[in-house]
């Protein structure tokens, strides 16, 4: 079987001239590149260089080869060099879990400043559990090898474009009409998300002890979709209020009712219990507690 390093040996003989440059570049002896070059020759069948006094010149079948096996070799080295366990000390790497939603709310914008890298997983929050360093999530699980720590709770509202007329709305809210609070929210503009309409099933069995037997009007890909389109216009939705904390400040979206029996989630840190980025964790774990204790005094 053909040896790798045949053709390493070989490329840095071409490009130096010489078995002596090889050997200098490559970090090893002489009659190293001379054992690797013979025995390349004797299974390729045929001279790839004719040695001169000086210099090694390549054959015209040395010269395909070359060009055949330049750009692979190049990117084994690269990856080589990428995925090599340096001596010194690597920025260390920790995986995160969490919704796509709360990333782009919190996290995505200290990404650039922190000294350490990140690899984010957007997923189902069971199966992220199984496989994560730190982890936001609003299911605490079964997990052992996983500590819970709480930092946050979410409040689960219905909001409403800034434009949606909601009179009539606030006038069944106060009176308790509950058939017609139902009725006047099915007959609006809805949005809802691609993967997840768990948040508007709760809400609705919480408050009219049913299933919702409608539809959204619009399918996005996910709640920061909705926010943004009800910023823009009419319909409501069913979201975590702190999501949509910017825009609601911003008077472009409004909280239009938080339902006659309130919803909230708590948030959890899942962190693995035996890990060797604790700093790394407690770091983003700092973000985390600071943004939401400020969207938590803004939303009060």
């Amino acid at each position: 079987m053909v040896n790798l390093e045949w053709f390493r040996t070989f490329k840095a003989i071409y490009e130096t001239g010489t078995l002596t440059g090889a050997a200098e570049a490559l970090y090893i002896s002489q009659p190293g590149v001379s054992l690797h070059l013979s025995s390349l020759e004797a299974h390729v069948g045929y001279k790839l260089f004719d040695r001169t006094s000086r210099k090694m010149v390549s054959t015209e079948r040395g010269k395909i080869l070359y060009n055949f096996i330049q750009e692979p070799i190049n990117k084994l080295e690269a990856a080589e060099e990428h995925f090599h366990k340096s001596v010194e000390k690597d920025k260390p790497t920790i995986s995160i879990g969490m919704c796509f939603e709360t990333f782009q709310f919190t996290l995505e914008q200290y990404l650039p400043t922190l000294p350490f890298n990140v690899i984010i997983k957007f997923g189902e929050y069971p199966e992220m559990q199984k496989d994560l360093d730190n982890g936001i999530t609003p299911q605490k699980g079964d997990y052992k090898a996983l500590d819970f720590k709480s930092f946050f709770k979410e409040r689960i509202v219905v909001i409403a474009g800034a434009e949606t007329e909601t009179e009539l709305l606030e006038e069944l809210v106060k009176s308790g009409n509950l058939e017609g609070i139902q009725e006047w929210l099915k007959n609006q503009i809805w949005y809802g998300t691609t993967g997840d309409m768990e948040h508007l099933r709760r809400f609705w069995h919480q408050n009219f002890n049913k299933r919702p037997d409608f539809k959204p009007n619009f399918i996005v890909p996910n709640i920061s979709s909705i926010i943004r389109c009800l910023s823009a216009g009419k319909g409501i939705a069913v979201v975590p209020d702190f999501l949509s904390k910017k825009e609601i400040d911003s008077g472009r979206v409004k909280v239009i009712w938080e339902g006659y029996k309130v919803i909230e989630n708590t948030l959890y840190f899942g962190t693995r219990k035996r890990t060797i980025y604790a700093d790394q964790i407690e770091w983003i774990q700092q973000i985390f507690e600071r943004d939401m204790r400020l969207t938590e005094q803004s939303v009060k």
